[in-house]
Order: C-alpha cells, then structure tokens, then sequence
C-alpha cells in the first residue's frame, strides 16, 4: 500500500525528515514545481513526469511512504540559494527529482518519466 503526504515549502520538508522511521516503510520524495492556477507545474518536464509517476503508483503493491514535496515558485527554485538546491538532504540540481530516503539512489528530471527506471527505484530493497 502506498501512502501518499504532501508537503509544501523547504521547512515542512525539514520537518518531516525529522519525523521519519529508519525501521519504517521505505521513503520516496517526489519534488516538482508548484502548481499554476489550471493545476499544471510551472515546471514542463515536471507535468510530463507526474502523470508517468502517478500511474506506476496506483499500480505498486509495496508498502511505501511516497511524499510529493512543492518546491515553491519558479523564482524560488531558480536562486543558486534555493535550499532544495543547498541542503545537504536533498541536493537538487533538477526538477523533478525522485529521491529513495536513507540511500544514494534518485532519479532527476526525464528520468522520472522512465518506467523501468521507476521500477529499479521503487522495487529495488537495496
């Protein structure tokens, strides 16, 4: 069964890495742009990946954590500052960026929208 949070902001993301359970289900954060008033990212390879993304979801049959985290405005994302770009805890360079909690393994921007790239990812227990 796959659990699916929402976090808005870099400290909501800080906050929840705080709260996650080492000996929990495995952790998988999606990040993207923010959503634009008709519901799409501002990001184009983000609304390219998502769908791609959802759909492997509701097919997965493993208990898992998977929690979408909005990296805010375009603005935001841009600055060389951006914290998602600075933090050792995520390291962005790209959005959209998968990242397997705990483990050196991530996909970044067309990546994201690779099935059998996915797959490795989210079955992969190692």
């Amino acid at each position: 069964m796959v659990t699916q949070i929402n976090i808005k902001g870099f400290e909501d993301f800080v906050k929840y890495t705080d709260t996650i359970d080492r000996n929990g289900p495995p952790v998988v954060f999606y990040f993207s742009g923010s959503k634009l008033p008709d519901g799409n990212s501002w990001c184009p390879d983000c609304v390219e990946a998502e769908p791609i993304v959802k759909a492997y979801l509701s097919e997965l049959n493993k208990n898992i954590i998977f929690v979408y985290v909005d990296v805010g405005e375009r603005e935001y994302w841009k600055d060389r500052a951006c914290p998602f770009r600075t933090d050792s805890r995520s390291k962005l360079m790209v959005i959209p960026t998968l990242i397997k909690w705990g483990s050196v393994q991530r996909l970044e921007g067309s990546q994201c929208g690779q099935r059998d790239l996915l797959q490795m990812l989210f079955e992969d227990d190692e």
